[in-house]
């Protein structure tokens, strides 16, 4: 099994960082972000380290860093390059390595490359982030059918925020995935509510 985990969302801005900070803080992992678009000030890099008390996490430099806050194509074009997906190699480590993408899985690299297809370059398993929403059921199955029909390994589904059991327990018995934990809506972020939250994840 890989030692890779690639944390990827049903979409943008479902609290993929904050989960990866859960995660790399109960994981003892590597943090790696390949792509960052706009807010290089305050990049989802400098936001996990800033959450992450252990002292054994690396935090790797991104292959990109973009300064506009668009999909990474258009980012990139605004820059006046195009991400070359073959430079995109995921860093040498003894730890675990969660890398965390951009938007969702259809979210464009390049004319021809989308998140989901680095992730199958980068042979990474992947934890799904899902958030109780009207239409997240048919967002959640859609990312998972996409997955699977690419032969990507997935460790499972957390779901982030407010808690509706009706679809998380149809997700989770229509796609047959663990159902690695929920994250309530956290009324602090800091270092001791990270490391608490990682109780609410079953890995």
């Amino acid at each position: 099994m890989s030692n890779k985990i690639f944390v990827t969302g049903i979409g943008t801005g479902i609290g993929k960082t904050l989960i990866s900070a859960i995660l790399v803080e109960k994981l003892k992992a590597d943090y790696w972000k390949p792509i960052q678009s706009g807010d290089l000030h305050d990049s989802d890099t400098l936001k996990v380290k800033s959450l992450v008390s252990n002292d054994k996490t690396i935090f790797h430099n991104e292959a990109y860093r973009l300064t506009q806050p668009y999909s990474p194509h258009k980012s990139a074009a605004l820059d006046g390059i195009t991400i070359d997906e073959k430079t995109i190699i995921a860093p040498q480590t003894e730890n675990p390595l969660l890398i965390e993408g951009a938007g969702g899985l259809m979210v464009p690299l390049n004319g021809h490359v989308m998140i989901i297809d680095l992730i199958k370059q980068l042979d990474a398993s992947v934890i799904l982030i899902s958030q109780n929403y009207l239409g997240s059921i048919n967002h959640t199955l859609l990312s998972v059918e996409a997955l699977k029909n690419r032969n990507i390994n997935i460790k499972g589904i957390i779901f982030n925020g407010e808690e509706n059991a009706s679809t998380e327990d149809y997700i989770i018995d229509y796609t047959g995935l663990p159902h690695l934990g929920r994250v309530p809506s956290l009324e602090t972020i800091d270092k001791l509510t990270i490391i608490d939250a990682g109780n609410y994840i079953s890995l």
